[in-house]
């Protein structure tokens, strides 16, 4: 048994067995895996067909949505300006009231002094209306 050929060849034959034995168990793993590799290529070509034009339509709905609050923002700052407007105008018609008010406290004060002059001088207002009857036609 000390004969290193006898050993040599037993254990060629043994590595041959060993290595006959994987193969026949690797060959189910191996066949699965050239079918996960082909569902892979079948994968990777779909999402080379999608995936450019879904790109693309995220692109453009990210354009949109940015001219839509681009527009929002612009009517928002025209509501804004007319409220501000309207704002003014209101102020302004206050003013205009007041001063109004004002002008027709005083017009209806002028009219109330007017009325109780003509009331206290009845002869000023005779005298006045005689001299004119009295006065030479031309």
């Amino acid at each position: 048994m000390t004969e290193p050929l006898f050993w040599l060849g037993l254990s060629l034959t043994l590595l041959s067995v060993s290595l006959t034995a994987v193969l026949i168990a690797a060959v189910p793993a191996l066949q699965e895996l050239g079918r996960a590799a082909r569902s892979a290529e079948k994968l990777f070509d779909s999402l080379n067909r999608e995936f450019p034009p879904t790109l693309e339509a995220i692109r453009l709905t990210g354009l949109e949505i940015s001219e839509l609050t681009d527009d929002l923002n612009q009517g928002l700052k025209s509501a804004a300006d007319i409220v501000e407007n309207v704002d003014q105008t209101l102020n302004t018609a206050k003013q205009t009231v007041g001063q109004v008010q004002a002008n027709s406290r005083r017009l209806g004060l002028g009219f109330k002094a007017a009325w109780e002059t003509w009331q206290k001088y009845p002869t000023s207002r005779s005298l006045l209306s005689s001299s004119l009857r009295n006065r030479p036609s031309p």
